[in-house]
């Protein structure tokens, strides 16, 4: 369970949480009253999908109100139940009267909390004259936010932009994936949905009987053809039983049925990133002959810190060094306990007379690497890889390989607008060591290799192909054993 928002009841005696689980949003208590012997484990309240927002607690604290996908009902804390609340209300929207007040609005917001005084160069000014009048002329909310992100778009800025009101109560489009990449060039020729390749433990994986190479026929009977919209047919079918025609190796008189339930994109998006790391791990294995390890970090989240003290433990204890791979990361805010990993030296062993011996601050749980590691980055490792980045080479752990970072770099966050939309203001800029500020300038690297088109599609990497060598060089020549 990660909480993602937490109330305490006015005796204080209770936390309510908004906790996330299983990519779904819910209400639970936790007790936190040191007097009661009542079990201090947590109660799940609700049990519906929706996004769970606005949570009060009553002043009595026996009660909590809250929005469930934009409705308003009632929790009652000890788990008897929930109610929906009735509400009825009229709400006009004068869109001509409030586009204007919103565009004051962003535009003033950023003028007094922007990071940069400077703006990046723009003249701030200027482009409030520039733009108002497209933006009190805008017919639609859709035209007004355009206009508005064109604005903030001047600032050529990262981590800044501005968000429309969200539709509460409306339902998202879904479309279900089936794990299955597809022959481009077979399309363009044939008209034909030929497989190329089944991600690993996705839907079609699952189900079995689908293989590179064989044809998409129909999908619930439908037929698939060249002017079939194959995402149309898959909406709204997460979860569902659906069937496909599929001929093994294009072979339509021996066409067989193959059940599947269709997946969401967010958790195939997972797959294939697992199975890309896969692939990279096995890549590094290869290139290196067994001797170096290899960690992926997609982000820097909680999340992906505890998976890098997972992978250090389990798949590179026995190595020589470690690629640590950043690229693509999206930031996050975890720099510092992962640089701290990867640069803490071991001073004491605990020595057991049964050979049972471990360094002191792993017995600990202090985490600590001590191998030699080499970073990889690339054009797309922003944020707080960057941050990570800089603290690399700063405190001299290693190599960087690969592509200069971003230089998309800045601390944000948000406020709300007249009109329900959001603007995100950046408001703390990261300085580098050298005072340099890192948004719009990329941390450099050591050795700087691209990789070109079509590399991956010829099972290469020469990014993780210069960082075993870059490493090897550290680790020397393996000991010979008599």
């Amino acid at each position: 369970l990660e909480a993602t928002r937490v109330a305490v009841t006015p005796d204080s005696k209770t936390l309510v949480i908004v906790g996330s689980a299983s990519n779904q949003e819910q209400l639970y208590t936790f007790p936190v009253d040191e007097t009661s012997d009542d079990p201090h484990v947590a109660k799940q309240l609700t049990s519906t999908p929706s996004r769970k927002s606005s949570v009060t607690i009553t002043p009595d604290g026996k009660s909590v109100y809250y929005l469930d996908g934009g409705r308003a009902f009632s929790a009652d804390i000890t788990g008897k139940g929930v109610k929906p609340v009735a509400l009825t209300a009229e709400f006009d929207v004068d869109f001509a009267r409030d586009k204007r007040v919103v565009f004051d609005q962003a535009w003033s917001l950023l003028d007094r909390w922007y990071a940069d005084p400077a703006f990046h160069g723009a003249d701030w000014n200027a482009l409030h004259g520039q733009y108002e009048p497209f933006a009190v002329g805008a017919r639609t909310p859709q035209e007004f936010y355009r206009v508005m992100s064109l604005m903030i778009g001047e600032l050529n800025s990262s981590h800044t932009g501005i968000s429309p009101p969200r539709t509460p109560g409306v339902p998202p489009y879904t479309v279900g994936r089936l794990g299955l990449d597809w022959d481009a060039d077979a399309y363009e020729r044939t008209g034909k949905l030929r497989v190329a390749a089944v991600v690993p433990l996705g839907p079609a994986a699952v189900a079995g009987r689908v293989a590179a190479g064989d044809e998409l026929l129909a999908v619930n009977g439908t037929p698939v053809n060249r002017t079939t919209d194959l995402d149309e047919l898959l909406a709204n079918r997460i979860g569902k039983r659906t069937t496909l025609s599929v001929a093994p190796r294009g072979d339509a008189a021996a066409a067989r049925t193959v059940v599947v339930l269709p997946m969401d994109g967010s958790d195939e998006a997972r797959l294939r990133y697992l199975a890309w790391v896969a692939t990279r791990r096995a890549y590094v294995e290869r290139a290196s002959g067994g001797r170096l390890g290899y960690v992926h970090i997609a982000d820097m989240g909680t999340g992906s810190l505890e998976k890098l003290y997972a992978d250090l433990d389990v798949q590179n204890r026995e190595k020589s060094g470690v690629v640590v791979d950043v690229r693509n990361n999206t930031g996050g805010f975890t720099d510092p306990y992962v640089v701290d990993v990867l640069t803490r030296r071991e001073y004491l062993t605990f020595k057991s007379r049964f050979g049972s011996n471990a360094p002191e601050r792993s017995s600990l749980g202090q985490r600590v690497l001590g191998l030699p590691s080499v970073l990889v980055t690339n054009e797309h490792s922003l944020s707080d890889a960057e941050n990570f980045s800089e603290a690399y080479r700063q405190l001299r752990a290693g190599p960087i390989v690969g592509e200069p970072t971003a230089g998309w770099i800045i601390f944000t966050g948000g406020s709300g607008l007249a009109d329900g939309g959001t603007v995100r203001l950046p408001v703390i800029r990261v300085i580098a060591h050298d005072g340099v500020d890192m948004e719009m300038h990329p941390r450099p690297v050591d050795v700087r290799v691209a990789n070109p088109a079509g590399a991956a599609e010829r099972g290469q990497d020469p990014q993780l192909d210069a960082a075993v060598r870059e490493l090897l060089k550290r680790v020397g020549k393996p000991q010979r054993t008599k």
